[in-house]
């Protein structure tokens, strides 16, 4: 029979009783990145913790805006991440061999 059965009281849990997160427990714990376990050098290293690589003071640049050919931006936007890095590199290069006059 599908009767319905009465309901049932729900047994209250202390959340005090929960047992402390120790070192012990940190320490045999398993990393996970979208649910997967990982190696702790793996999540070292896709975790990130700090400011940006290139935000520290010797690495200032000058913000400017310039025009480029549209396949010169294609070319390099095509690339991915750091596109404009790419092209500062290039500039870089470029004024090794030539006077920028």
């Amino acid at each position: 029979m599908n009767a319905k059965l009465p309901d049932t009281p729900k047994a209250w849990v202390d959340p005090h009783d929960a047992p402390e997160l120790d070192e012990a427990f940190f320490r045999n714990a398993t990393p996970l990145i979208d649910d997967k376990p990982v190696s702790p050098a793996q999540y070292a290293k896709a975790v990130r913790r700090g400011r940006p690589v290139g935000s520290t003071q010797d690495a200032v640049k000058v913000p400017t805006t310039i025009r480029l050919s549209p396949e010169v931006s294609a070319a390099f936007r095509a690339t991915g991440r750091g596109w404009q890095t790419r092209i500062d590199a290039a500039l870089k290069d470029w004024l090794k061999n030539h006077s920028p006059v």
